[in-house]
């Protein structure tokens, strides 16, 4: 392996199909050191069987840990269901507005994730609730405020953080407005750039004092601060603002770059190009085909061979992630996964229940 794969390697985390690690992504992962891997439903069938498929995951790893991520939000999305304990959609806990209960909360989380293994969430959303706008976000939105977002959103990232789980705030620089699915169209966000500053980008701001491991950005463009591109793309937005002007120091992680709103005008491959060129450190990739995962990374490859993607990008891109999964993933590994028995002491208990039934209250 060269030294170039291991760091392009490094900035995908794609998803697989089944509930048992793919023999073709365990010869991508050994040809690429591959940055992770995301977990959806399709690869959930029951805890125990959760906690083999993470451990046979991060037994993938060569050089540098290996991410396991997953959407566990609560409300709609959240693909571990019971015995896992159900959490409410966040709107409830934006009406009690208790900064306490959203860290005890964000701490069970964690405790549940790690339990099987998961080591990070694309959590929590910090969009601004939009009563007008498309539902995709609706009542996965703590609040209309940006002061509520940030203070909940704050909570939720110390609580899962201190619970050993990397958070990812997500999507950035705000995605409530938008009047269109982002999984199937490119949206447009018409706000003038004060409006963002002071509004949507406030809770985000939040999130990286709080020392935030990774945002996720938008499929969204946003005219007042780049007329051409959506944020995932743009360099003014991911660099310019993100990185430079909000001192965002962990990782930049785009969202599915399979959505509609990416593929409509442009190949998955040159899109992962053009993340990385504007300052994204991990391109997720969350479809089934490994065919495609390894095209991808043959793409960047490609890119930075030529001329068109400079080395210094991927080569940054690699050492966030190192520095990041130092403080996260530096520990040592479980031998085994924890037993059925064990893990049922650890999800879904009386005390998450009773927790999850108090956020309900609102």
């Amino acid at each position: 392996m060269s030294p170039l794969h291991r760091q392009v390697g490094q900035v995908m985390m794609a998803g697989f199909g089944g509930c048992t690690v793919p023999v073709e992504l365990r010869a991508l992962a050994r040809e690429w050191d591959l940055g992770g891997v995301v977990l959806f439903a399709r690869n959930v069938e029951a805890p125990e069987q959760v906690a083999e498929l993470t451990f046979a995951a991060r037994e993938l790893a060569r050089e540098i840990p290996l991410w396991v991520g997953i959407d566990q939000e609560g409300g709609r999305v959240a693909r571990l269901r019971a015995p896992f304990t159900e959490w409410p959609a966040m709107a409830h806990l934006g009406r009690q507005g208790a900064e306490g209960l959203a860290r005890r909360f964000a701490q069970a989380l964690a405790a549940e994730l790690s339990a099987v293994g998961v080591t990070l969430d694309f959590a929590p959303v910090l969009d601004l609730f939009d009563e007008a706008a498309d539902p995709v976000i609706g009542d996965r939105a703590l609040s209309a405020s940006p002061d509520t977002v940030g203070r909940l959103g704050s909570s939720i990232v110390a609580g899962l953080q201190e619970g050993g789980v990397a958070a990812c705030a997500k999507h950035f620089p705000g995605h409530g407005a938008v009047r269109v699915d982002s999984h199937d169209e490119l949206p447009v966000v018409e706000h003038d750039p004060e409006r963002l500053r002071a509004h949507e980008m406030a809770p985000f701001r939040a999130a990286v004092a709080a020392d935030a491991a990774a945002v996720m950005t938008a499929h969204v463009v946003y005219p007042a601060l780049d007329e051409e591109r959506p944020a995932t793309l743009s360099r003014a937005i991911v660099d310019g603002i993100l990185r430079r002007e909000c001192g965002h120091r962990g990782l930049i992680m785009t969202d599915d770059l399979e959505m509609g709103a990416i593929t409509a005008d442009r190949t998955v491959e040159e899109a992962a190009v053009e993340a990385i060129a504007c300052g994204c450190d991990t391109v997720l990739v969350c479809g089934a085909s490994v065919e495609r995962h390894a095209s991808v990374l043959e793409a960047i490859v490609h890119a930075v061979e030529d001329g068109r993607l400079a080395p210094r990008l991927v080569e940054a891109a690699c050492a966030r992630h190192q520095r990041v999964k130092a403080r996260f993933l530096a520990g040592e590994r479980p031998r085994r996964p924890l037993s059925r028995q064990q893990l049922l002491e650890r999800i879904g208990s009386d005390e998450h229940r009773a927790l999850a039934e108090a956020m309900r209250r609102a």
